[in-house]
């Protein structure tokens, strides 16, 4: 499977090249509308500029195609030095949309350079993350799983950071039925991301997949509660077996009837269950919205 994420693919090639006046126009100006542009001005003879020159080549590559940089020699190109204003160097220029967004003169410490072209990658967006997380997202609810990890993957790939990939590579392995692999990909998450919503999601999906190994059967389970209704592990089990069979609202409304009749119950499992049955659905699903408000409301009482 392919993946395309826009500038975010970008060949290496195209990252980083040298320009001249006859094709500035096309390599900054027209380039810059889809992804912003980093020129450096520099000359053989600049000692600071072959400093300059290999960290800014450096940031750009590991920005991974949303940003791109060109380089100018002025003593070959000096109309466009001209035209620029450029009266020392190195001299730093980004373009997006055509025109000039940001800039420095001389040269910069690495943490800088570094803050500089993040800046500046940030002018064009996430180059389509946004949009390939959105595709897999739909893949997965269409139930291709196959297809959605590995778009999540190549999200990964290009953002190691991305919450949201993280997680929708979980929740796809987890459609795939390997939920120890859906484990693995969450523990190799990094640790600044490691309590974000969308792993606390898919690790609730984890656990009620497990549960759902163990369900009983719906029908044996209800008529077990209809025939005694204070039987509140026959309840609990109704609830696990509902949600299994994908019916999530029952599963809710089993495990509200049950707090409301003992909340203490095994150490509170019933508010348990329903907190992991409300992370596991999306933040604004209408049976994780009614079920928190009940539940509120119970507590209140």
């Amino acid at each position: 499977m392919e993946l395309d994420l826009g500038q975010a693919a970008a060949p290496a090639a195209d990252l980083i090249k040298d320009s001249s006046e006859a094709t500035f126009m096309q390599d900054v100006i027209e380039a810059s509308n889809e992804v912003p542009v980093i020129v450096d001005f520099w000359a053989p003879w600049c000692g600071p500029c072959k400093q300059l020159g290999p960290a800014l080549e450096a940031a750009v590559t590991e920005a991974k195609g949303r940003v791109r940089m060109v380089k100018v020699n002025v003593d070959e190109n000096q109309m466009i030095a001209g035209q620029l204003r450029v009266q020392s160097i190195p001299t730093v220029y980004a373009f997006w949309k055509g025109q000039p967004a940001d800039g420095f003169q001389g040269a910069l410490p690495p943490s800088e350079i570094t803050a500089f072209v993040n800046r500046v990658a940030d002018l064009g967006g996430d180059g389509g993350l946004a949009d390939a997380i959105a595709a897999a997202d739909e893949m997965l609810e269409a139930g291709e799983a196959a297809d959605a990890a590995q778009t999540y993957a190549a999200i990964l790939e290009e953002d190691p950071n991305s919450a949201a990939a993280f997680g929708g590579l979980a929740r796809a392995t987890i459609a795939m039925g390997d939920l120890d692999q859906a484990e693995a990909v969450l523990n190799g998450a990094p640790a600044e991301i490691s309590e974000a919503a969308e792993l606390e999601a898919a690790r609730a999906q984890i656990e009620l997949a497990r549960q759902a190994e163990d369900a009983g059967p719906v029908g044996e389970l209800r008529a077990a509660v209809e025939a005694n209704s204070d039987d509140h592990q026959a309840r609990f089990d109704l609830a696990v077996a509902l949600n299994a069979a994908g019916d999530a609202e029952a599963a809710v409304a089993e495990l509200l009837e049950l707090f409301r009749r003992d909340r203490e119950w095994n150490d509170g499992a019933a508010k348990a269950q329903l907190f992991t049955i409300f992370d596991a659905l999306a933040p604004n699903d209408a049976v994780a919205l009614n079920g928190r408000r009940k539940l509120a409301s119970m507590i209140l009482v």
